[in-house]
């Protein structure tokens, strides 16, 4: 009787090794198929977002004429690099201006924006007194105003006090704050720092700005570099603010200059995606460098739920 057991116990245990390998084959080709569909979403939905700025550099680089030949021939023939210099320096605009305008905005915008919302995020993070909560509370309900219903009051604003037709209306709102959304990323971020190193720094004699500027900050590069991503975008391609505000043609930035440029070479198409690619060029190239501090900046802001 025991050994007519012990043969159906030897057949019972390869059948459920058997089994349970079939079981994991399985998942593994599952998640393998599950990836290869994730892998070729992504690749479809990037060759979509991708093919505008394709198209783009290749009218650039086309002659005259053969913008919009049917059917549309992706890599022009012949390739015109002159395209470049006649959009930049011979299309009557002074488009190394725009670009040395639109640097120095920018640059001022970056400085504020981190200094100001780094320091109010600080304030909210790290610092206690009395109504901290109500006032942070204040200052995210200004993220649901629509920015255009603000446009009337602070025109008038600016044009009472003469800053119309200057940069100041496009630099100063910087150093007020930063923006909501600023100060709540320095916040969160802030927030995931250990409450024992401003304890150990005040034992030293170290003063809260000694904290902020010596200890936070330094480790606060991810948010750092992701503030300063999103307010080089918004500065560098703000048109609304540049339009309304700036009038004289020396102090137009690059998105008003390719307006006047499409007024006075409208049908130069090939001219007009040439000044347009000098535009987005910084954009990319300041992306592809910081994306790694971007990525991690955005996800490290949002560990912290205290």
């Amino acid at each position: 009787m025991s050994q007519a057991t012990g043969r159906e116990g030897d057949f019972a245990a390869p059948l459920i090794v058997s089994r349970g390998e079939t079981t994991r084959r399985g998942r593994r080709r599952s998640r393998k198929t599950g990836q290869i569909v994730a892998y070729v979403g992504l690749t479809g939905g990037a060759a979509v977002m991708v093919l505008p700025f394709f198209w783009m550099i290749s009218t650039s680089l086309t002659a005259r004429g053969m913008e919009f030949q049917v059917p549309p021939q992706w890599i022009p023939d012949p390739i015109v690099w002159s395209n470049y210099t006649e959009a930049i320096f011979k299309s009557g605009l002074p488009f190394p201006r725009f670009f040395v305008n639109t640097v120095i905005i920018t640059s001022f915008n970056m400085v504020g924006v981190i200094f100001s919302a780094s320091f109010a995020g600080f304030g909210f993070a790290r610092l206690r007194f009395p109504g901290r909560n109500a006032i942070f509370v204040l200052v995210l309900a200004t993220m649901m105003l629509p920015g255009i219903i603000m446009l009337i009051p602070t025109y008038l604003l600016f044009k009472t006090i003469g800053w119309v037709d200057t940069w100041l209306p496009l630099i100063v709102p910087s150093f007020l704050g930063g923006g909501a959304f600023y100060v709540f990323l320095f916040r969160q971020f802030f927030m995931g720092l250990p409450m024992e190193m401003d304890e150990a720094a005040r034992i030293d004699g170290a003063s809260t700005w000694h904290i902020y500027a010596l200890i936070a900050l330094p480790l606060s590069t991810p948010a750092l570099i992701s503030v300063g991503i999103f307010t080089f975008l918004n500065s560098w391609n703000n048109f609304l603010d540049a339009l309304i505000y700036l009038n004289s043609i020396e102090k137009m930035t690059l998105a008003i200059g390719l307006l006047a440029f499409k007024g006075v070479r409208q049908s130069d198409w090939n001219l007009m995606m040439a000044a347009a690619t000098v535009m987005i060029v910084p954009v990319l190239a300041l992306f592809f460098v910081t994306q790694r501090y971007f990525v991690r900046g955005i996800v490290m802001s949002g560990l912290s739920g205290r």
